[in-house]
């Protein structure tokens, strides 16, 4: 039982990492349009501690762009920015989580106190205020609720 509550720490350490990286790139997103350029990339990495060079912020955005736009959207960063984390238990928790509520929810919403009673639903006893603070970072609009295309960018970066 000690493993298992050391790999769910693990885990959730690396969820939190994802919820920064959020954060994040909605700081540089000024224009809120789910998309930063090299600049603003180069800002994000700045603000978490990467020193790049223009030409490595050249090739991250090469490589994190995938649709090739010469932007990066907030999937596709995270997507460049998690491949090394170890999830574990917890991506396949969320995916079911997602399947779940989006085959429950008329509305298409997502609030903290839904996705802390899937999960508890789901053997995952994640506590009420993480639920809200994983809602929360993917509230664009502030009004406590994100939709599930919106968790689905996390759910996918994990995955």
């Amino acid at each position: 039982m000690a493993h298992a509550a050391a790999s769910l720490s693990a885990e959730l350490e690396s969820l939190n990492h994802v919820l920064r990286l959020v954060e994040a790139f909605r700081a540089f997103d000024s224009d809120n349009d789910g998309n930063i350029s090299d600049a603003e990339l180069a800002g994000i990495m700045g603000t978490i501690g990467y020193k790049t060079s223009d030409q490595e912020m050249r090739a991250m955005m090469q490589q994190g762009d995938k649709n090739k736009d010469g932007l990066m959207s907030m999937g596709e960063f995270l997507e460049l920015n998690t491949k090394h984390l170890e999830m574990g238990n917890l991506s396949s928790i969320l995916k079911a989580a997602f399947e779940e509520l989006d085959n429950e929810d008329e509305n298409d919403v997502l609030t903290g106190e839904e996705l802390h009673e899937v999960m508890g639903n789901l053997g995952l006893g994640l506590p009420l205020e993480r639920c809200q603070n994983i809602v929360n970072s993917l509230d664009f609009d502030g009004h406590g609720a994100v939709t599930l295309d919106e968790f689905r960018v996390i759910v996918d970066s994990l995955l």
